[in-house]
């Protein structure tokens, strides 16, 4: 697979998360069955879903700024850096998701693997 290829299919599965956390924020979800079952209030889901939705917005940016969609506005080596945090913190997230208390979150692992690899095959060769 091709880094743009990787790229482009990064974006739509993050399309399709930031959609998951708007339905979380307006309830269509409930929160009960996410962030590992651990949000009590809705307080809590107000600053963890603002906070998970700015941090997919950025690494959607970035990923839009590495497959050369929008101008960059963060230099090439700070987009590369980006990218390996993201991927080390979706490294970590995996882990985390296979220890989730809920069934719901457990099956997350997939997705979070999924995008362990797709940001391997981005990163594996850096971009001239």
């Amino acid at each position: 697979m091709k880094s743009q290829q990787a790229i482009k299919i990064l974006l739509g599965i993050l399309t399709a998360v930031l959609l998951f956390h708007l339905c979380i924020v307006f309830r269509i979800i409930p929160y009960e069955i996410t962030w590992g079952g651990r949000l009590k209030s809705d307080q809590e889901i107000y600053v963890f879903e603002s906070m998970s939705i700015a941090i997919n917005l950025l690494f959607m940016l970035v990923l839009a700024i590495r497959g050369n969609y929008i101008k960059a506005i963060i230099p090439p080596k700070g987009v590369h850096i980006v990218l390996w945090i993201f991927f080390g913190l979706f490294c970590l997230n995996t882990v985390g998701n296979l220890f989730a208390k809920t069934n719901f979150e457990r099956y997350f692992t997939i997705l979070t693997l999924a995008t362990v690899w797709l940001l391997w095959v981005i990163l594996r060769k850096r971009k001239p």
